[in-house]
C-alpha cells in the first residue's frame, strides 16, 4: 500500500515557476514508477510527466517538454515536479500517481493517487 500527499500548488503569474512535491508513505517506494497527471473541469485527466523507479528515466507530455522537470529522491520517498515558464493553460489540479516499476502514460495503469493540488496561472 502506498499513500501519496501532494503539496506546493498555488497561484502564479504567467512565466513564473512552482515546484510540486509528492510525499509517499509505504514500503518499496523506490520500486514504483511515479507520475504527475493534471485535470481541468470537464476534461479527462492527462499525463504530464513520469519517472521510472530504477534508472530514473523521465518522460514528458509534449505540452510541457522543456519547461517541466520531474525528479525523485528515493531516500526521502518524494517526487518533485519543477514547473517553469508557466502558462495559463497549465492551470489544473495536479495529481501524483504511482504504479509498479514501469512508467506509462495511461491513467488506468496507476494504482495509487494523491488528493491533488491546485495550480492556477494568471495571464
Amino acid at each position: 500500500q502506498v499513500q501519496l500527499v501532494e503539496s506546493g500548488g498555488g497561484l502564479v503569474q504567467a512565466g513564473g515557476s512552482l515546484r510540486l512535491s509528492c510525499a509517499a508513505s509505504g514500503r518499496s517506494f523506490s520500486s514504483y514508477a511515479m507520475a504527475w497527471f493534471r485535470q481541468t473541469p470537464g476534461k479527462e485527466r492527462e499525463f504530464v510527466a513520469g519517472i521510472s523507479w530504477g534508472t530514473k528515466t523521465t518522460y514528458y507530455a509534449d505540452s510541457v517538454k522543456g519547461r517541466f522537470t520531474i525528479s525523485r529522491d528515493n531516500a526521502k520517498n518524494t517526487v518533485y515536479l519543477q514547473m517553469n515558464s508557466l502558462k495559463p493553460e497549465d492551470t489544473a489540479v495536479y495529481y501524483c500517481a504511482a504504479k509498479w516499476a514501469v512508467v506509462t502514460t495511461t491513467l488506468g495503469d496507476y494504482d495509487y493517487w494523491g488528493q491533488g493540488t491546485q495550480v492556477t496561472v494568471s495571464s
